[in-house]
């Protein structure tokens, strides 16, 4: 691991002059020729590798809203995991990605706050195991599906994250149960013949180990409260990812066995077994993934020098919403690729000052030192795998980028870059109307 990136393909990075040659083995010249950018691309060993550091737990299940291309899902799926799903959408991803719908443990859990139609139809339809996050969800699965068995999320009171917009925890958080309502919750299961198998705790994405500590001991109680009938117990997901240098990596062991101390108490207190699973998202796909784009613009601002790229937050929304860091890395077009420091702000080309990769929470411009960069070169945004492509919108009509899987040196376009009819696709011109 180099001191200029936490990613996989690591060994292409100049640690000290940030340049990046290649990834996953692949020259990013050609990844650029042959897809175009921006264009997000994965290294699918990077992901086999976070699914099977989680291993000691008795389910992994990917929390899919993290990066839900079909390819990757199928990947997870080959992988080991199961998977979470939080829309019809994410469910008929998964049913695409060769899930099957039912099963022990369930291969697919819907997890949300609400139905919406659409969700409330597929998952009677296809009798998928639902995480409730608010009691009303029970009554309307009880009026479609007889005596079902639910898994309740439960807010205790408390959360944690990288950022306020991704704590899910406290009464701040519209995520959960309230704990204080649990009992209340439980009676009006019981009175419509549900049956509350599972309990599920996530406080937040991004949570230090500290944090995440605390949520097993809530979840031990909540599930005390709840009863015997439990047999399934969930640590959600929200586990740390490393961006910068020094920052704390998950320390798995030391995670799973307070899960597993917690698991086994529950077990003796209720006379069965007790399945402990866990929820990770970003934690299996963000150091997979790659933004590559082009530099098309270099200008000074006063005292600021920008690259402009043709990527912005249109395709990587986490620096505009967050202040989220991700490491950066300079691909030359020639090859020579001896350049020299300069400190710059990277930004894209959609028409709002927030269109700045290098910012921090607030709206902070901040400088990155990057090699000189020449119009027509490449930047590589790493670390970018996790709500990369999954929150890309159309702002400024911009096509959605293309997609692109590296497995065992091989690059596999897995989405097609969106075109101008695409963009306008279902769009209608309404008739005049006649005078």
């Amino acid at each position: 691991m180099t001191s200029s990136s936490f990613s996989s393909g690591a060994e292409s990075v100049a640690s000290a002059s940030k340049i990046r040659t290649s990834i996953a083995g692949v020259p990013v010249a050609e990844l650029a020729q042959r897809f175009g950018t921006p264009t997000f691309v994965y290294d699918a060993a990077t992901i086999g590798e976070r699914i099977a550091s989680l291993a000691c737990f008795d389910v992994v299940r990917y929390a899919q809203k993290a990066c839900s291309n079909i390819a990757v899902l199928d990947l997870c799926r080959r992988s080991g995991a199961l998977v979470d799903a939080t829309s019809a959408g994410e469910i008929n991803r998964a049913l695409l990605a060769g899930f099957a719908a039912v099963g022990d443990p369930p291969p697919i859990v819907y997890t949300a706050d609400i139905f919406d139609s659409d969700s409330l139809d597929m998952v009677a339809a296809q009798r998928i195991h639902v995480n409730c996050g608010s009691a009303d969800m029970i009554d309307q699965l009880a009026d479609r599906v007889a005596a079902p068995h639910v898994t309740l999320r439960i807010n205790p009171g408390f959360g944690h994250g990288h950022s306020r917009k991704t704590n899910t925890g406290g009464e701040q958080s519209k995520h959960g149960i309230w704990h204080e309502e649990l009992e209340d919750v439980l009676a009006r299961a019981r009175a419509r013949g549900a049956v509350v198998s599972g309990v599920h705790v996530h406080i937040g994405s991004g949570s230090d180990i500290e944090h995440l500590g605390e949520v097993c001991g809530a979840l031990e109680r909540l599930a005390l409260r709840v009863g015997d009938q439990v047999t399934t117990v969930s640590a959600g997901g929200g586990l740390p990812v490393a961006y910068r240098r020094g920052e704390a990596s998950m320390d798995v062991p030391a995670y799973f066995a307070l899960w597993d101390a917690a698991r086994r108490r529950l077990e003796k207190a209720f006379g069965h077994s007790v399945r402990l699973e866990i929820e990770p998202g970003r934690y299996l796909v963000a150091e997979s993934g790659y933004l590559v784009a082009q530099v098309r613009a270099i200008k000074r601002m006063g005292a600021n020098l920008f690259y402009l790229l043709d990527a912005g937050f249109n395709n990587l929304a986490r620096p505009v919403m967050y202040g989220a860091y991700h490491p950066m890395a300079l691909a030359p077009a020639d090859e020579n690729p001896a350049r020299g420091l300069r400190e710059v702000v990277v930004g894209g080309p959609l028409c709002e000052s927030g269109d700045i990769f290098t910012q921090d929470e607030g709206g902070v411009v901040r400088h990155e030192f990057l090699p000189e960069a020449r119009v027509g070169d490449h930047l590589v945004i790493e670390i970018a795998g996790a709500y990369g492509f999954s929150m890309s919108s159309n702002y400024n009509s911009k096509p959605l980028a293309a997609e692109v899987l590296i497995r065992d040196g091989t690059p596999h376009l897995i989405r097609a870059r969106q075109s101008l009819a695409d963009l306008v696709r279902g769009e209608v011109i309404p008739a005049p109307v006649a005078d």
